[in-house]
């Protein structure tokens, strides 16, 4: 079955929700990290489904370039958030659900990747 649009997407799909969970997350970092971590992570995060969505709908030479970036992104949130745990911005509640949709991310991405290379 082809897929029709980038929102059938799975790897879409858990982004998106891994983007909603890291403004929830971000909005009880202190103040002082408004233009630090938390602007950073907002925008690694939201770089995920926007470079999935953007090079699916670009087509199939630009496709597998765009993949690459939003792993690229995904990678930067994962150190992100890790030294946000470390740092204590965070519970290990709170981290573990973030980080392990993250994760469940970079491997679908990964996966396309590698369909994508091998045709």
């Amino acid at each position: 079955m082809k897929v029709k649009s980038y929102k059938e997407l799975i790897a879409y799909k858990k982004s998106y929700e891994l983007v909603k969970l890291i403004y929830d997350l971000t909005e009880q970092f202190p103040k002082t990290e408004i233009f630090g971590l938390v602007s950073q992570m907002r925008r690694g995060a939201i770089s995920i489904p926007s470079n999935i969505a953007e090079g699916f709908m670009r087509g199939s030479k630009e496709y597998n370039q765009y993949l690459k970036i939003a792993l690229g992104s995904a990678a930067e949130l994962e150190t992100q958030l890790q030294l946000s745990f470390d740092l204590g911005y965070c519970n290990n509640n709170e981290f573990e659900k973030a980080y392990n949709l993250n994760q469940e991310v970079m491997k679908l991405l990964s996966t396309y990747i590698n369909k994508i290379s091998n045709r």
